[in-house]
């Protein structure tokens, strides 16, 4: 039986969308997430790179702590005072395809000269996010798909 998408009772206040974007869809923290993707890890670093007001940086950075998708870890540096530096959890980690999906919607519909390519490390070819069901099957987009309430 098929039955269009307004027609299903789904639960919206369960929404993984809304509830992910509450943790993670604020500007800076998802321009953080893509630095740390890239080895940056200390503050200084994050803020002359971003350019995001110290404030900000620093209630981005607790919240990404405290949400577990960065973890403190400290250093200290020869004659200098203890400080953090914040690498990815695997939580953090598994917001990679994440942000490669926007890399390649940002790269195709605005102006398509984005920063990197992407390439796999064991052979050096482009690497592309694609969607396939658990049979193996390989999905051009969402008009193959059917949500299911659960």
């Amino acid at each position: 039986m098929l039955f269009r998408v307004s027609e299903l009772l789904l639960d919206r206040s369960r929404c993984s969308v809304a509830g992910t974007l509450a943790v993670v869809g604020e500007k800076w923290s998802l321009l953080v997430i893509r630095e740390a993707f890239l080895g940056v890890r200390r503050f200084a670093d994050l803020q002359r790179i971003l350019g995001a007001p110290r404030a900000v940086l620093t209630d981005r950075l607790a919240t990404l702590v405290e949400q577990g998708i960065l973890h403190r870890v400290p250093y200290q540096a020869e004659g200098e005072r203890q400080r953090h530096e914040y690498r990815l959890t695997q939580k953090g980690m598994d917001l990679y395809p994440t942000l490669v999906a926007l890399m390649e919607w940002g790269d195709r519909y605005l102006d398509g000269s984005g920063a990197m390519d992407l390439h796999h490390r064991g052979c050096g070819a482009p690497v592309h996010l694609t969607l396939t069901c658990d049979d193996g099957h390989r999905l051009a987009g969402a008009r193959e798909v059917t949500p299911v309430p659960r």
